[in-house]
């Protein structure tokens, strides 16, 4: 089966994907383009699964670099990366021809950046503990910082899960809106005193107050569509073991 990659009018002349579970050589839960070392899918499954996205990136296998994600608001230039297991952050980003950096989700959003003038890359993974305290903002001030301008920076946010299937309890809500009280707009009321939260639209507004303009959602919902996407959320409810985890990368 062929890869089925998603991608955006806003990094058009940049090789990039938010790829899908199509193509890939994992079965099991895992079936499809399983790249999530941190899965307990087989290692050896996993690399050629990551082999197929830099063949399509058109990059070695040893040029398709990301970072151990830990949710946080860290990001890494893939020039510093010596040993890529042990680089602890949830940003990249590079001005480096023939490298290409990504980042791994299952419901949270994964975040595409590039400023082609500059030749300068990024990639985010934000779910809302790392949009909240600011990976986003982070990524571009990094992107910046190696000869990007924050005016010339295009952005699109991959699929990830959409606010009608987010549920969220009263402290998310109160944990959001307590550091930012004009953040109650990406709320709707829910059942029982829950709430359903609109990750991206969230994350548009970050990516908006960190001066990108007119970022994009790809509009695609991980929870709602298994036959394309891993799911966390989707897999914790219909408890399943383990997930597999969505590749988005991009390269110069």
């Amino acid at each position: 089966m062929a890869l089925e990659i998603i991608t955006s009018e806003n990094l058009q002349g940049i090789k990039h994907g938010f790829f899908t579970r199509k193509g890939g050589a994992s079965t099991g839960i895992f079936s499809g383009l399983n790249c999530g070392a941190g899965s307990s899918d087989q290692k050896q499954v996993i690399d050629i699964n990551r082999g197929r996205v830099a063949q399509a990136l058109g990059v070695a296998g040893d040029k398709l670099i990301g970072c151990h994600q830990i949710h946080s608001a860290d990001v890494v230039c893939a020039n510093d990366l010596l040993d890529q297991s042990s680089a602890k952050a949830d940003g990249i980003v590079s001005a480096t021809e023939g490298t290409a950096i990504f980042i791994l989700t299952a419901d949270c959003q994964p975040i595409l950046f590039a400023d082609p003038q500059a030749g300068v890359i990024g990639a985010a993974h934000a779910g809302w503990k790392g949009a909240l305290t600011g990976v986003i903002e982070n990524t571009v001030a990094a992107m910046v910082a190696i000869g990007a301008k924050r005016e010339n920076i295009s952005a699109c946010i991959g699929p990830c899960i959409s606010q009608k299937a987010y549920e969220v309890g009263a402290d998310f809500y109160e944990n959001i809106v307590k550091a930012e009280p004009n953040s109650k707009v990406f709320f709707t009321a829910g059942k029982e005193n829950h709430y359903q939260f609109d990750l991206p639209s969230y994350g548009l507004h970050k990516l908006k107050a960190a001066g990108i303009e007119n970022p994009q959602w790809s509009g695609h919902c991980t929870y709602s569509n298994p036959e394309l996407f891993y799911s966390y959320r989707r897999s914790v409810h219909q408890k399943e073991a383990d997930y597999g985890r969505l590749i988005s990368a991009i390269r110069l």
